[in-house]
């Protein structure tokens, strides 16, 4: 291992180049007061899992804008630390998605689930600028959004075409883009920022190479970063992919289409095995009784969109189970009679309905799902994270909202699950801030330490971006037959797709381009095969019986609220 204060002479010079265009006495003066600041650690505000290994916690001082770090305005991003506890070689730092995810927390649980990797590495986490500390008041980058601007209807449908139904789905995305621009720190908050401050992470770590694991919206982060430093890139894992050489808009446009195919080719089958009597035996019957139950909810006070979205980006087994309580209490109310609960379902059920709607499963009514869907706090303002919108709005050129509106004239009719309400919804049409820095693709000396994984039936970053930026990059990709839920690595219980990665980071054998087979979904023990873009027969998948089962899921289904695009 180098001496750290070597490491601090090479990476600030390299940092000083990135960033600064000016000489190097001058760009040395205004990075010194960053580069020379040392890391206290200590407590974590955040209350971690009692499964998770412990982490130590800190905060450090950025520029708020690293073109210009001498102009003395400064952010605070925290970050957090499990030390290896074997033969150490060096730091990987994790991102869980968003835009606006927090990582901190996650570095204990991912330590515990992991501890091959952990052996080796620190596990780093940080809660990107924007993002606030996580467990404490401190809440980043929050769009105060007049209530005074948002249409106060309750039954708003995306799939009513008229002018005025137009005008009022688009009332929200304006006043949203409106509220979060106003604010000053908006301009800052991109991916080109954050890069650099993971950049001088690695500095005041005093570590020659920066490891990385990202899922989501964190692979898009991973790859600007190696991009941006490709000299201070090292092995890098890119879980649930975006297409990280394209448009990152792109990815959400598509939400539309890979929902659609995930609702359509997975959960309806799944449910016709699942509840056969109530909501019918194939999946052709459960659609039919999914609209049923979509205009019984309207007629009740449930507005179709809100009914909609419970179906949308659903990437984890707590989505789903939330979608199934409100179709199946829905079903119930409708027809009259009671639903059956399968045996092997009833206890995650029972759970999921206490944890999002606080009464246990054989309590839950459908009066109790519209209660909860319709319940308002009386408020002049609404709160909305800006991190996620201006990163996704930000950091390239977006389309008008006329644009978006012709995309959801496109996908309605193909899509309906989501077709309909995307393109009207969509913050970004009204984003008026140009970029101000360029993100470029991924070098050819870095794609030689890229991996990249990638489910097949994703419904939040759809495997076709996947395999597309692995494609254009240049770097393998190890696909997952058959698994319709959103982050893999460490999070599925998939022992193919964690011992892939784990020998990639352990041992510096990475994998060619390889298919790993699914685990089953909630309540089954064998894997279903459905048709797509991953073909053929990729034998039987098994998930890891362990005792991290219930953190698995946690984190799971944190990864999929973190990123789903509504």
């Amino acid at each position: 291992m180098r001496k750290p204060g070597v490491v601090l002479v090479l990476t600030a010079t390299a940092l000083v180049a990135t960033v600064v265009p000016a000489s190097a006495s001058a760009a040395d003066d205004s990075l010194t007061p960053y580069t020379a600041q040392q890391i206290t650690w200590g407590n974590c505000a955040f209350t971690p899992d009692q499964t998770a290994k412990p982490a130590r916690c800190a905060q450090i001082t950025v520029p708020r804008d690293w073109a210009n770090p001498g102009a003395g305005i400064d952010l605070k991003v925290s970050i957090s630390r499990v030390s290896a506890t074997g033969d150490r070689r060096g730091a990987i730092l994790v991102n869980p998605g968003g835009p606006g995810g927090q990582g901190t927390s996650w570095v204990g649980a991912l330590a515990g689930l992991e501890p091959s990797v952990n052996q080796l590495y620190d596990f780093i986490g940080m809660d990107p600028r924007g993002t606030g500390r996580e467990g404490s008041d401190d809440n980043g980058f929050v769009c105060q959004v007049p209530t005074s601007r948002l249409p106060n209807e309750t039954d708003l449908d995306a799939r009513d075409r008229s002018a005025r139904s137009i005008a009022l789905h688009q009332q929200t995305p304006r006043a949203i883009a409106e509220a979060c621009q106003s604010d000053a720190i908006a301009p800052y908050i991109t991916t080109w920022q954050t890069a650099h401050d993971m950049d001088l992470i690695r500095v005041l770590l005093g570590e020659e190479k920066l490891n990385y694991l990202g899922y989501s919206y964190g692979t898009w982060l991973g790859a600007k970063y190696a991009s941006l430093f490709p000299e201070r890139a090292g092995k890098v894992v890119l879980d649930s992919s975006v297409n990280f050489e394209g448009r990152l808009q792109a990815n959400f446009e598509a939400f539309p289409v890979i929902d659609q195919r995930q609702f359509d080719d997975v959960y309806l089958p799944w449910l016709a095995r699942q509840f056969p009597d109530q909501l019918g035996r194939t999946a052709a019957e459960v659609k039919t009784k999914w609209g049923q139950v979509r205009a019984y909810y309207a007629a009740h006070g449930m507005a179709p969109d809100a009914f909609d979205r419970v179906f949308v980006g659903n990437g984890g087994e707590n989505g789903w189970l939330n979608a199934t309580l409100v179709f199946a209490r829905g079903e119930a109310a409708l027809d009259g009679r009671a639903t059956r609960v399968p045996a092997a379902l009833n206890g995650q059920l029972d759970a999921r309905s206490r944890a999002a709607f606080g009464v246990g499963v054989a309590e839950l009514t459908a009066a109790k799902v519209i209660a909860s869907a319709t319940a308002l706090e009386e408020a002049d303002y609404v709160r909305v994270p800006g991190t996620r919108l201006s990163v996704a709005c930000g950091d390239q050129a977006t389309h008008s909202a006329e644009w978006y509106k012709r995309l959801s004239d496109r996908q309605g009719p193909k899509y309906p699950l989501y077709g309909w309400e995307y393109g009207v919804s969509e913050v970004c049409g009204f984003w008026s801030e140009r970029p101000q820095q360029e993100l470029p693709t991924l070098p050819a000396q870095v794609a030689k330490n890229v991996l990249v994984v990638q489910g097949e039936f994703d419904p939040q970053t759809g495997y076709e971006q996947a395999s597309e930026a692995a494609r254009s990059a240049g770097v393998p990709l190890v696909s997952v037959d058959d698994s319709p839920f959103h982050g893999q690595y460490a999070l599925s219980g998939n022992p193919c797709v964690d011992g892939l990665v784990n020998t990639f980071l352990t041992k510096d054998s990475r994998p060619g381009d390889t298919t790993c087979p699914g685990v089953p979904l909630p309540g089954e023990d064998q894997v279903f095969s459905v048709p797509g873009p991953v073909s053929g027969s990729h034998g039987v998948g098994r998930k890891l019986d362990d005792t991290s089962s219930g953190l698995r899921q946690s984190l799971h289904g944190l990864i999929s609220r973190l990123n789903r695009w509504m």
